[in-house]
C-alpha cells in the first residue's frame, strides 16, 4: 500500500474533542435518574464471614437496595471465569501444562480470599448516600491465617486457598529444547542469579466504571463499561443474566487508559447489570482510586532463578530459568502472562539449549493478570540482567557480548525451537535485532557516555549505561471483522469491534481506509467498541489492533473500492477495468468528463449508501523488536537514580503514523521507568496492601523523565498484507532491564549487584557500602 496518508505523521482526529473537554467518558454519560452503587469489601485478606444486621443500611436516607450473594441467588455464580483462557490445543500438546480452572462469584459467599473482595452492594439515589449506607452494613469477619507471598504459599504447613487442590499451585509447565545439561557441563562460565520483579499495576487516569440500563419496552439490557473488551463482557453477561446475546448491548465509550487492567471481566460489571435488571432503573458504579488498588488486577511479581552458560568467546551455550509467579488469589487469564514470559525469554538471541520451569502460586492478594507488557518485561529483565553479569565475568563489554549472540536480518525467519502461546511454532518472522543494537549504540553515543562516565567518577559522580534488547509477539488472533460504508453525502464510516483507550484508532484506521478510497482523512469517521455495530470481536490487548483490525479495515476498504467501481461501471455504462478512482471521484480513463463522485455512487446504491465488509485472521503472531539504551546517575548519599538519557530503537514493520508510534513508545517508556524505579504494590504478612494510594505507590512525573528519543527500523512483516507489527507494549518492555543494567554499571566500582526491580532510593542505597560514602 503506497497511498498518500499511510506513513505520514498526520494530526490525530481524536484530539479536538479531548482538548475541548467534549469527549464523553463513562461518568459523563447522560442517563436519567440512575442509582449509584457502593460496594462493601473485605477488610481482611483471608477469613470467613457472616452478614449481620442489614436493616441499618437499608433504612438509611436515599437507599433503594442492599444486596448480598444470597439475594442474587444462582445469578451470583460461581461460573467459569469469563476471562480465564484454557491453553490452545497446540500448546497443550507441546508442553502438557497443569492449569487449574478459575471460577468467579459476583459477591463472596462465606469466605474471602483477598482484602478488597466484594461482599455487599448498596444502591442509592446518590454516590454519597450509597457510601454512607455501606458503612452501616454489619459483618462478622473471622480472620484466617493469610498466605502473603510465594514462600508462605509453598511452605509445607501453608493454609490452602482452595483446599480441594491440595496445594497452592494454580499452574505449572516446563519447556525444553536441546541438551541443556551437556551444554552446562561444557560451559566456560556459568552465571547463577536470582532476579525478582516486584508487584505492580496499571494506573489509568480513568478508573473502572460501569453503567447499566434495562429497557422494559424492548426487553434489552445496555451496559456501558470502561472496558478494553466489550464482546467478552457481553458473553459473560449472557451467562450471568440468562439473557440472549441479542438482548444485551455492551458499549465502551471514551476510555481513559486501560493498559491491560480493563481487559478482564470483573464482578462489579456483572453486579451493576444484575442490579439494573432487578431494580428496573439505571445503575451506575465508578471506582475510587483505593478500590482500583484493591480490586483491579495486579501484575508482574515474578522470581527467577536463572542459570546462563557461556563459552569462552561469550556465546550463549544454554539458558535455564525456573521462575515463580505470585498470581494472588486467582490466575485470571490462565497461561497468558506466565507463558508470555516463557515465550519471550530467549529474546532476539540464538539459544540452542533451553530449559524453563514455571510455577504459579496462589496467595491472599488481589488477582493477577496482564499489565502493559504482560510477562515480557519480566522475561527481558531476567535474560538481560544475566547477560550483563556474564559479560563482566568474562571481561567483555556488555555490548560486545550481545553482538556475538543477537540475531540479524539475515537470520530471519528464525525458528526459536519452542511453541508460542497460541500453540504455533515460535518463529521470529522478520526483524534485525542486532541492527537495532547498533543504531542504539551509535545514536545513543555509547562511546561518548563511556568517556564521561570515567571522567566524572573522580569527581564523585557515578554514571552508568545500560541496554536491553527485546522481541515482542504482536497481532495475535482471533481474527477481526470491519465494515466500511460510504453514505449518500460521501462521508466514509468505519465500524470495528475493538475500542480505543487512547491509542489513536480513529486516525490510524482512517489513514488505511482513506488511502484505499482516495478520500480526505477528515471525511472518515470511526465507530468502535459497540456490540450492536459489530457482532463479534476480541479485545484491545496484546499489541494486536493495528495488525488484526488494521488489516481488516484494509480488506474491507479494498472490497468497497471494488464495489464502488462495479457500481460506477453500471452507471457510466462501461467496464470496471476502464475506470480509475482518485480524489474521491471515479473517472473513465481518457474521458475525465465522464465521472461520478463517491457521494453520487453511494446515493445511487440506495438510502444507506454503499458498504462492504472485510476481515483478517493472522496466520500467527508477527514479531516486533528493538533496543533500549539508558544512561543514569546514582546519588551515593540518597540512592536516588536520575535517568539522564533514554533512547529506543524500535521495529514495528511499516509505520502507519510516526507521531502516534512515537507517542506510544514514549508513553510506554514512562511507564517502564516507573516500573524500574518507583512502582511496587507491597503487602504485609497479613495480606494487607501497604501501598494503596499515590502517596505510597509512586508514579513517574514528567519533571523526572528525560527527553525520550525514538528511532525506527522498518522491516515489513510478511504475515499480513500491510506489512505492519504491533507497538502498544514496546516502550514498557525494556526500561526495567536497561535501567537496572545502568544502575549496576554506575555502582560497578563498589561491586554492587542489582537483583530486583523496582529500584527506589532505599533499595539502591542498600547496594552502596558504607566505605563508599566515607570516600565520597
Amino acid at each position: 500500500m503506497t497511498g498518500k496518508l499511510f506513513g505520514k505523521a498526520v494530526p490525530r482526529l481524536e484530539d479536538p474533542p479531548l482538548l475541548r473537554g467534549a469527549a464523553a467518558y463513562l461518568d459523563d454519560l447522560p442517563v436519567e435518574n440512575p442509582l449509584h452503587v457502593a460496594i462493601v469489601r473485605s477488610t481482611v485478606a483471608h477469613g470467613s464471614f457472616e452478614l449481620g444486621d442489614l436493616d441499618g443500611a437499608r433504612e438509611a436516607p436515599g437507599v433503594v437496595a442492599v444486596i448480598s450473594a444470597a439475594d442474587l441467588g444462582e445469578r451470583n455464580g460461581p461460573f467459569p471465569h469469563p476471562t480465564w483462557f484454557p491453553p490452545s490445543a497446540g500448546l497443550k500438546a507441546a508442553i502438557d501444562p497443569m492449569l487449574r480452572p478459575e471460577f468467579l462469584r459476583v459477591l463472596a459467599t462465606g469466605r474471602v480470599r483477598y482484602a478488597g473482595e466484594p461482599l455487599v452492594a448498596v444502591a442509592a439515589e446518590s454516590p454519597a448516600a450509597a457510601t454512607d449506607a455501606a458503612e452501616l452494613v454489619e459483618l462478622d469477619l473471622d480472620p484466617l491465617p493469610a498466605v502473603a507471598g510465594i514462600d508462605a504459599a509453598l511452605a509445607g504447613d501453608a493454609p490452602l486457598l482452595n483446599p480441594e487442590w491440595g496445594d497452592n499451585l494454580s499452574a505449572h509447565f516446563r519447556v525444553r529444547k536441546g541438551d541443556v545439561d551437556a551444554a552446562f557441563r561444557g560451559a566456560a562460565v556459568v552465571v547463577r542469579e536470582r532476579f525478582e520483579f516486584g508487584r505492580q499495576s496499571g494506573s489509568p487516569l480513568e478508573p473502572r466504571g460501569t453503567l447499566a440500563a434495562f429497557d422494559q419496552a424492548d426487553g434489552r439490557l445496555t451496559v456501558w463499561s470502561s472496558t478494553q473488551a466489550p464482546h467478552w463482557l457481553q458473553k459473560a453477561l449472557v451467562t450471568w443474566t440468562g439473557l440472549d446475546a441479542e438482548r444485551i448491548r455492551v458499549v465502551a465509550p471514551q476510555v481513559g487508559g486501560g493498559f491491560g487492567s480493563k481487559s478482564m471481566v470483573y464482578p462489579e460489571e456483572l453486579l451493576v447489570a444484575l442490579l439494573a435488571l432487578r431494580l428496573g432503573r439505571p445503575v451506575k458504579w465508578v471506582e475510587t482510586r483505593t478500590e482500583h488498588f484493591l480490586g483491579a488486577v495486579h501484575s508482574r511479581d515474578q522470581r527467577h532463578e536463572v542459570e546462563l552458560a557461556l563459552d569462552r568467546d561469550g556465546r550463549i551455550a544454554a539458558l535455564r530459568d525456573h521462575y515463580l509467579i505470585d498470581v494472588g488469589c486467582s490466575n485470571v487469564e490462565g497461561l497468558v502472562v506466565p507463558y508470555n514470559t516463557a515465550g519471550h525469554l530467549q529474546g532476539g538471541y540464538r539459544i540452542d539449549n533451553l530449559e524453563i520451569d514455571c510455577r504459579c502460586v496462589v496467595t491472599n492478594k488481589t488477582p493477577l493478570s496482564a499489565y502493559r507488557g504482560a510477562g515480557r518485561p519480566e522475561a527481558v529483565f531476567a535474560i538481560e540482567r544475566a547477560l550483563d553479569v556474564g559479560a563482566r565475568e568474562l571481561g567483555l563489554d556488555p555490548i560486545e557480548l550481545r553482538r556475538r549472540n543477537l540475531l540479524g536480518a539475515a537470520d530471519m525467519p528464525y525458528q526459536a525451537g519452542i511453541p508460542y502461546r497460541d500453540g504455533s511454532d515460535l518463529v521470529l518472522d522478520a526483524g534485525d535485532v542486532r541492527g537495532s543494537l547498533e543504531v542504539a549504540v551509535d545514536q545513543g553515543d555509547y562511546e561518548g557516555w563511556r568517556r564521561r562516565r570515567e571522567e566524572l567518577r573522580p569527581q564523585g559522580r557515578y554514571l552508568g549505561i545500560g541496554v536491553a534488547t527485546y522481541v515482542e509477539g504482536t497481532g495475535i488472533g482471533p481474527g477481526e471483522h470491519a465494515e466500511v460504508r460510504i453514505d449518500p453525502t460521501g462521508r466514509v464510516g468505519i465500524a470495528v469491534a475493538l475500542p480505543s483507550q487512547g491509542q489513536g484508532h480513529a486516525t490510524t484506521l482512517a489513514q488505511i481506509c482513506a488511502d484505499e478510497l482516495t478520500v480526505e482523512l477528515d471525511d472518515v469517521h470511526l465507530v468502535q467498541g459497540d456490540t450492536d455495530v459489530v457482532g463479534d470481536g476480541g479485545g484491545t490487548i496484546a499489541s494486536r489492533t493495528a495488525v488484526v483490525v488494521g488489516n481488516s479495515v484494509g480488506d474491507a476498504s479494498r472490497n468497497l473500492r471494488e464495489d464502488v467501481l462495479r457500481k460506477a461501471a453500471e452507471l457510466l455504462e462501461t467496464a470496471p477495468e476502464d475506470l480509475e478512482l482518485h480524489d474521491g471521484t471515479v473517472e473513465v480513463r481518457g474521458a475525465p468528463s465522464r465521472s461520478l463522485s463517491l457521494a453520487e455512487i453511494a446515493s445511487a446504491a440506495g438510502q444507506g449508501g454503499i458498504a462492504a465488509g472485510g476481515g483478517f485472521t493472522p496466520p500467527g503472531v508477527t514479531f516486533a523488536s528493538g533496543t533500549h539504551f539508558a544512561v543514569v546517575e546514582v546519588d551515593l548519599w540518597t540512592g536516588a537514580v536520575a535517568v539522564l538519557s533514554y533512547l529506543v530503537v524500535h521495529d514495528c514493520g511499516r509505520v502507519i503514523n510516526p507521531s502516534i508510534v512515537d507517542g506510544q513508545v514514549a508513553g510506554g517508556v514512562a511507564q517502564g521507568i516507573g516500573g524500574a524505579l518507583l512502582e511496587e504494590l507491597v503487602y504485609d504478612e497479613d495480606g494487607q496492601l501497604l501501598t494503596g494510594s499515590f502517596m505510597d505507590y509512586l508514579l513517574p512525573r514528567s519533571s523526572g523523565l528525560p527527553p525520550i528519543q525514538v528511532h525506527h527500523i522498518e522491516t515489513p512483516s510478511a504475515r499480513n498484507p500491510l506489512g505492519i507489527k504491533g507497538v502498544g507494549e514496546a516502550g514498557t518492555i525494556g526500561p526495567p532491564a536497561a535501567i537496572a543494567n545502568a544502575v549496576e554499571d554506575a555502582l560497578r566500582p563498589f561491586g554492587a549487584r542489582v537483583r530486583r526491580c523496582p529500584l527506589p532510593p532505599h533499595v539502591v542505597a542498600g547496594l552502596i557500602p558504607d566505605e563508599a560514602l566515607l570516600g565520597a
